[in-house]
């Protein structure tokens, strides 16, 4: 293998093809990224055999051929060479001659043979989405998702494709997170689980356009090609929980709020209760003012927020983070808040359309 390419075209390549290397690896090929030169083109793939990226960037191919070169210490050191043209050259002890200006370098190379093949959809069913759509349906739906091993589907959003919509639920046993967006396309009807770590690195390469994407799902694999870049992930297997059940549908209280006025109180009365690690904020309806409150040995914080409000007095108590997540992803001017019980979960919706919901259980408060 012999190729000539730029240095900021390596450079970026690599800084994003990278992300699918795991830190938690046991074949050390793993931690490699392979690069496929021919066609006067050269192909960057990183895997850690759930997620698969790879990047084709332009190059000028004396010898095709491949090889798999250790990904953080080349990324690294390309990263140093983005203003040069570079050369690579693969020799016959398996060693990386890499090339620019007056000077050389040598890398030993990982054994191709003992990289592992790549799952590649190349055609079948498919639903097209725009960029912005997709990017907004991810960030609204994968911060719910949960983070250990105790649930391993939980790790994951939850797609339901249909029609001209699809759904994604992020659910990890204390939140629920359920996003509504429309397709321009589609050809499949199904239910799938995409782990939330491959749903985060596909958000990096989204863009707030109206540039429409094709997102392919073949058995147990999804696919989106963005400008030149594949990111493939496989799904989780298994049956996601029946989050409709979770869900009430009438309400006691409800509450309209504008979002950004409350998304600030519960910033300022959150600062006090992570002093004391317990995230807690209590909340109190009454005469149509929301008044937040956090408690610790330092001192204690009240906010008063006038709301528009229906139904009864309640005072409740919730983890101050969730909520600051939640709204984080609210681009809304005003939001709803409906309440049933100090025990029974809330739910948040915007106050004039249904594109999503989320869930918030309280926490246990004594003497309300």
């Amino acid at each position: 293998m012999k190729i000539v390419c730029d240095g900021l075209d390596l450079s970026i390549a690599t800084s994003q093809v990278i992300k699918a290397i795991s830190n938690k690896v046991t074949n050390p090929v793993l931690e490699g990224i392979k690069l496929t030169a021919e066609n006067d083109k050269l192909k960057l793939s990183a895997t850690d055999l759930e997620l698969t990226i790879e990047k084709v960037i332009k190059a000028d191919v004396k010898m095709k051929g491949e090889t798999v070169i250790p990904g953080k210490f080349f990324s690294d050191f390309i990263r140093k060479l983005t203003n040069e043209k570079i050369e690579l050259e693969l020799n016959d002890k398996n060693q990386l001659k890499i090339n620019y200006t007056d000077s050389e370098s040598f890398i030993q190379c990982y054994n191709v043979l003992e990289f592992p093949n790549l799952n590649i959809v190349n055609n079948g069913d498919y639903f097209t989405i725009t960029k912005s759509n997709f990017k907004n349906l991810i960030n609204k739906s994968i911060f719910s998702t949960a983070l250990d091993d105790t649930r391993p589907i939980l790790k994951g959003c939850c797609f339901e494709i249909s029609d001209n919509n699809i759904n994604a639920i992020g659910l990890d046993g204390y939140r629920l997170a359920f996003v509504k967006k429309p397709l321009i396309e589609n050809t499949i009807s199904t239910t799938i689980i995409i782990p939330a770590k491959s749903l985060m690195e596909i958000s990096k390469f989204l863009e707030d356009s109206n540039e429409e994407i094709k997102v392919y799902v073949q058995k147990n694999i999804l696919m989106v090609e963005i400008d030149n870049t594949k990111i493939i992930t496989r799904l989780i297997n298994g049956e996601f929980i029946n989050y409709k059940q979770i869900i009430p549908n009438d309400f006691t209280t409800s509450l309209i709020i504008n979002k950004n006025v409350f998304e600030e109180a519960i910033e300022r009365t959150s600062i006090l209760s992570r002093v004391d690690r317990n995230n807690l904020v209590k909340f109190e309806i009454k005469d149509k003012i929301l008044t937040l409150t956090s408690n610790s040995d330092i001192g204690n914080i009240k906010e008063n927020i006038g709301i528009s409000l229906k139904g009864n007095d309640i005072t409740i108590a919730f983890n101050s983070r969730y909520f600051s997540e939640c709204l984080k992803t609210i681009n809304n001017e005003a939001i709803k808040i409906n309440f049933n019980t100090p025990s029974s979960p809330c739910i948040i919706t915007p106050s004039d359309s249904d594109e999503y919901l989320y869930l918030i259980l309280p926490v246990r408060i004594i003497n309300n």
